[in-house]
């Protein structure tokens, strides 16, 4: 199911200001480098099946082709799998991973010299109990930097309402039967925009290891209005930064949801009658820590981007997205985790009756300035100030906006990318 564009609301910042004067000269989690230590090179945030359509009827005697860019590079990898949000055991029956075969125009297809089976526990098909993720066994497998990389899964048995991530911005491919080793992608009849399903996470072991950034996020996080198949969402864009360094560098790992809010599920109606509600949204953010950001592999930083969908849809007041974003900040540093923290960009424009008011205006402001002020986080992106216009600060900067007056494009997730700190994210 693909979600409506109009309510894929989701907050960033961008220009950063240093929250405390010892920041620079701060430890986080051992930054230093570490041989042969493992580290998330890419991720995405899972939710439950939708109430119908594809992702609640599940995959049966099917294989899905999914299509992922990872950040840091290494010598060996291993995938993660999830049925967190599944409602009973799911068989997998076959998994590879490849490169994709640049020759041909089609994503679809893979390289088959690259092509290799992906085994767990030592065996090439694995169950995923109710509520459960799954490690696969380390596999030798070069992967550059930035290097793309194609996972292939087959589903012998009707899985159920999947486990998935709804707004891939990349084409994957859904086909009949086992297809996991075919080089060609024609087979997979069925074409995407929306899902990675099942699919949670890729692990690699670097030469060198500088842990893993995650980006706690809303649409705009996860790239909403951003060219498909181009990997153009600001954390990709950032990896891109930090990979030209020539430098060891953080696995970048995007946890954005679309239509995330701090204070309320994904199901829960917004106040304007925008938005009806759906499962692909997941649960509050708070309720997402624990998966989406502390289970992450080698997470040393994470960055919070969220508000806007508290105010646009929820009508939540400053106080209770103040309270919720202290509350991220207080756990990750509990947890020994940086914690930076995004102002929240404009809005002025967004479709639907009192999406937008002067009084929510005053509401993101409000939370923006105590951001601004604050000493408790240990950096604050100031991405409002990244993508505002300078003569109408309520909107967003006509250079940056990808028409629907919430979302930047690809311009505006670049700015947002360039505008962060590097010394901040190592």
């Amino acid at each position: 199911m693909h979600v409506p564009k109009q309510w894929r609301a989701v907050a960033l910042t961008a220009a950063l200001t240093l929250a405390g004067s010892t920041l620079a000269g701060a430890s986080y989690g051992g930054g230093g480098h570490h041989a042969n230590a493992w580290v998330g090179t890419w991720a995405t945030a899972v939710t439950h099946g939708n109430a119908t359509g594809s992702t609640n009827l599940g995959l049966t005697d099917q294989s899905v082709r999914l299509v992922v860019r990872p950040s840091v590079g290494g010598d060996k990898i291993r995938i993660r799998l999830s049925n967190i949000y599944g409602e009973k055991t799911v068989t997998v029956g076959a998994a590879t991973v490849a490169k994709p075969n640049k020759a041909t125009p089609e994503q679809s297809d893979i390289d088959p010299a690259t092509l290799r089976t992906v085994t767990f526990n030592g065996s090439g098909t694995a169950s995923m109990v109710k509520g459960s993720e799954l490690l696969s066994d380390p596999l030798n497998f070069p992967l550059g930097n930035l290097d793309d990389l194609v996972v292939s899964l087959y589903f012998p048995e009707n899985t159920g309402p999947t486990t998935f991530h709804g707004s891939s911005l990349q084409e994957n491919f859904v086909g009949p039967s086992n297809l996991v080793t075919q080089s060609g992608g024609a087979a997979y009849t069925l074409t995407r925009r929306c899902c990675f399903f099942f699919l949670s996470g890729v692990d690699v072991q670097p030469e060198k290891s500088k842990g893993s950034i995650v980006v706690l996020g809303d649409s705009i996080t996860d790239g909403t209005a951003s060219t498909f198949n181009a990997n153009n969402r600001w954390p990709d864009q950032l990896a891109e930064r930090l990979a030209a360094t020539g430098d060891p560098f953080p696995g970048v790992l995007n946890a954005g949801l679309a239509g995330s809010r701090l204070n309320h599920d994904g199901t829960e109606p917004s106040d304007n009658g925008a938005f009806p509600g759906f499962n692909e949204v997941g649960v509050n953010s708070l309720a997402r820590l624990n998966e989406d950001v502390f289970a992450q592999t080698g997470v040393r930083t994470v960055i919070t981007e969220l508000g806007v969908n508290d105010i646009w849809m929820s009508d939540d007041s400053a106080a209770e997205i103040i309270g919720a974003l202290r509350q991220v900040n207080a756990q990750a540093k509990e947890r020994g985790l940086r914690s930076l923290v995004s102002t929240i960009t404009p809005f002025e424009g967004i479709g639907g009756t009192d999406s937008w008011t002067p009084a929510k205006e005053s509401t993101r402001q409000a939370v923006n300035s105590y951001l601004r002020s604050s000493r408790e986080f240990d950096g604050v992106l100031d991405f409002d100030k990244v993508l505002r216009d300078p003569a109408a600060p309520s909107k967003l900067n006509a250079l940056y906006d990808s028409g629907d007056h919430i979302h930047p494009n690809d311009a505006g997730y670049q700015a947002m990318a360039a505008s962060v700190p590097l010394k901040l994210v190592r």
